[in-house]
């Protein structure tokens, strides 16, 4: 139910008011007002008020349809806004302040400007000449060089006489062009020039070509603005599945070369850190899971039938208008051939050892596009990059893994956060920030204080992404209850510490990895946090990992230029501190090297790590006590990797496809750039490593079995070039997580 009531708004009035249509000044402050609570209904009839004040709420968007002609005058200081564009609906406004929204930036400050043409003061200052000059000049210059951009590359490619594809086709490589290409000002203003851009460019074809305009200027980059926490029953999820009828759309890719530098991404970056800013996944010490497969036959395939659907949002935890629904794929249906006919259509092929037995009887259980930008059944490009298994609340201190995790899972990728039912499918909550690109996820319990000075333990979910930023939320309660500005650029990946619930690592792209206490929120949300360590990294670090026999002395951590440890124990006074150790391994051509890119990294036991290098066709399995133990004897810093195995893997030098290990099954996964899983069994290894004096195994270790990706149908088009990014199982091996390039959360369970 709204916080807003008819009550409500004639009592907050200044002065007091019997009736709706008389209020010319509202005061709705510090109320913890959400975006949702903005009834448009209910203001519609506000319908001469001219002052308003939403100061100090937690308002991360205004809904497009508020209705207020006459309004003047709005502050909306200390919120959570992400976008102003829907400003434009207050044309008369002449006084605007919005300070103390972290997330807006200097070009939002130009976007109000351009859109208001009434505005005289923004947050206190008088911008009448600069607004001027933006609306007049600006607009001016950037309208000639869009012309011009049009004129030189875009005229003579359209024929005289055209056809409406045609034109469809040149509209799109034109605003394409035009946006990456026309620039103007300061780099500063590099998103409010592509902004103005792409208005200018449908404002110019609508009049040359009589295309129809786009009125909204934010289509397309920002279908749902705001951080939207959405949760759904079973049975409501149940009523919304539909069958996926779309034809997926294709993309090239081209194999990165270890040493270019070059990522895979959905989005465009602007610097060159930034463009490897998509692949990134967190192993987890406390959470790193498996998954299970099977291998190539040629066994007729099994037909299956997913109803795939894009998943949506609810706002606050009311119910979501039609459309907007957060959905699910139903369950996976093996029976009846006559079923294929229908649309979203899975054939999956069970792979066989050579004896012609499943080593591993698996069966798919779900396959979810729940990720889709703006909630599109056409998006196949998101990049889903991490999954964690949510810890059970009661599990305490027990140390069996095979209890420490449920059948809930939280994905991330593209602009959402999704937590899965891996039973049933459900997409229980769905959180939403418009303008970030989620890389990683992780897991904590605090225990809370509540009501009565009673304590209680809550999981904690945090995510971070491109922005730099660390979202802090708390699941039970659909609340994200806070964030920290950790980085200046984009957050690779996160982990909290297993032994202390509070200390949060994160991995930047500005070549830092820094340990946070993120404190525990108080009844009200009220949470302090601190920065306690710097760690000095030469190259971007991408993945992290606790040493489980000392995770308050030493973390370790895979980077675009090698493995590197560090003595993390806070007695130490110094807060910045460089690495103590690199290791060394094997290149491409048998000699020993440092510097190479590590782009998978986790502990298969207490002592065994598992890393993927850029070596190609291989993963090393070590020994981090023997590797380290040499530190001591000799004084360096440059360590040679005690090498156990080697684990025979694709040959693609395809980077960050991460691999996760399932230590309580003593299994290592992995995917590949074909959408097959690598599954090794290497309990028949792991007792002889154990021993100090465990010999390396002359021979690479194949796989127990290759999960082949299944064929996905939609419109009875084929779903092809997966890149399986993350593959996780739970603790206790039930079930298998794997996450892809192609927007499609796979869940497969062990029966």
């Amino acid at each position: 139910m709204s916080k807003i009531t008819t009550e409500l708004l004639l009592e907050r009035a200044v002065p007091r008011s019997t009736r709706l249509r008389k209020i010319e000044t509202l005061n709705l402050s510090k109320l913890q007002l959400k975006t949702g609570d903005l009834d448009p209904r209910l203001f519609s009839r506000l319908r001469h008020l001219q002052k308003l004040d939403l100061s100090d709420n937690l308002l991360d968007k205004f809904p497009n349809s508020l209705t207020l002609p006459d309004l003047r005058v709005l502050n909306c200081n200390n919120n959570q806004l992400e976008d102003v564009t829907a400003l434009k609906q207050f044309p008369l406004l002449e006084e605007l302040t919005y300070e103390n929204n972290e997330y807006l930036t200097l070009n939002d400050d130009y976007k109000v400007m351009f859109l208001l043409q009434n505005l005289r003061l923004l947050n206190g200052k008088d911008i009448t000449k600069l607004a001027n000059h933006v609306r007049r000049v600006n607009s001016h210059k950037l309208t000639s060089k869009v012309t011009a951009h049009w004129e030189k590359f875009f005229r003579d490619q359209l024929p005289e006489k055209h056809t409406a594809e045609q034109v469809k086709s040149i509209k799109k490589k034109f605003l394409k062009s035009v946006q990456a290409n026309v620039v103007h000002g300061p780099s500063s203003l590099s998103e409010f020039t592509r902004w103005r851009v792409k208005m200018i460019a449908e404002e110019f074809l609508a009049c040359s070509l009589g295309l129809e305009l786009n009125t909204d200027p934010e289509t397309d980059e920002k279908m749902d603005d705001s951080e939207e926490e959405s949760t759904e029953s079973p049975m409501e999820a149940a009523e919304e599945v539909d069958k996926v009828t779309v034809t997926p759309s294709k993309r090239k890719r081209s194999n990165s070369k270890p040493g270019s530098g070059n990522k895979r991404s959905k989005s465009q970056a602007s610097t060159k850190e930034e463009a490897a800013v998509n692949p990134r996944k967190s192993n987890h010490v406390q959470d790193d899971p498996a998954p299970d497969k099977p291998r190539t036959s040629n066994e007729p395939a099994k037909e299956v039938t997913p109803e795939q659907e894009a998943g949506g949002t609810h706002k606050n935890g009311e119910q979501s208008p039609k459309g907007q629904s957060n959905r699910r794929s139903s369950q996976l249906t093996g029976e009846q051939k006559s079923e294929q006919q229908e649309n979203g259509v899975v054939s999956l092929t069970p792979v066989k050892n050579s004896k012609g037995k499943e080593d591993v009887s698996a069966e798919p259980l779900h396959f979810l596009q729940c990720h889709s930008k703006g909630n599109s059944r056409e998006d196949f490009k998101t990049q889903l990059w991490s999954c964690v298994f949510e810890p059970l609340l009661d599990s305490g201190a027990r140390k069996d893994p095979i209890v420490s995790s449920s059948r809930t899972v939280a994905t991330c990728g593209g602009e959402s956060i999704c937590l899965i039912d891996c039973e049933t499918g459900t997409v229980l909550k769905k959180y939403k920030v418009a303008t970030e690109e989620f890389f990683s996820v992780a897991w904590t319990t605090l225990t809370m204080v509540i009501s009565n000075s009673r304590k209680k333990s809550h999981n904690i979910l945090a995510a971070a992404g491109r922005r730099g930023i660390v979202k802090l939320i708390h699941v039970a309660a659909d609340f994200c209850y806070g964030e920290i500005k950790a980085h200046k650029k984009p957050i690779a990946t996160i982990c909290f510490s297993p032994t202390q619930e509070t200390h949060l690592f994160t991995a930047s792209y500005d070549k830092r990895i820094a340990l946070w206490d993120i404190g525990v929120p108080d009844c009200d949300y009220n949470f302090k946090a601190s920065q306690l360590l710097v760690l000095e990294v030469l190259s971007i670090p991408l993945r992290l990992t606790l040493v489980p026999t000392c995770p308050e002395q030493y973390l370790l951590a895979g980077c675009e230029g090698g493995c590197f440890a560090w003595n993390i124990k806070l007695d130490k006074e110094q807060k910045n501190r460089p690495s103590e150790a690199t290791f060394q391994f094997p290149g491409a051509d048998g000699s020993l090297t440092a510097s190479h890119r590590v782009d998978g990294l986790a502990f298969l036991s207490d002592d065994v790590v598992v890393s993927k290098s850029s070596k190609p066709g291989c993963i090393y399995l070590w020994s981090w006590s023997r590797s380290f133990d040499t530190k001591g004897k000799r004084g360096q810093r440059t360590l040679s990797a005690a090498i156990l195995a080697e684990l025979e893997w694709s040959t693609t030098d395809m980077s960050y496809l991460t691999l996760s290990t399932c230590p309580a099954k003593d299994y290592v996964f992995c995917g590949d750039e074909n959408g097959s899983v690598w599954m090794y069994n290497l309990s028949n290894y792991t007792t002889a490593w154990r021993s100090a004096k465990g010999k390396r195994s002359d021979k690479r270790i194949p796989p127990t079995q290759i999960l082949k990706w299944p064929e996905l149908q939609a419109n009875g088009e084929q779903l092809a070039e997966v890149l399986i990014n993350n593959v996780v199982s739970d603790p206790a091996f039930t079930y298998l997580v794997v996450l892809t390039s192609v927007n499609v959360t796979a869940i497969w369970k062990k029966s």
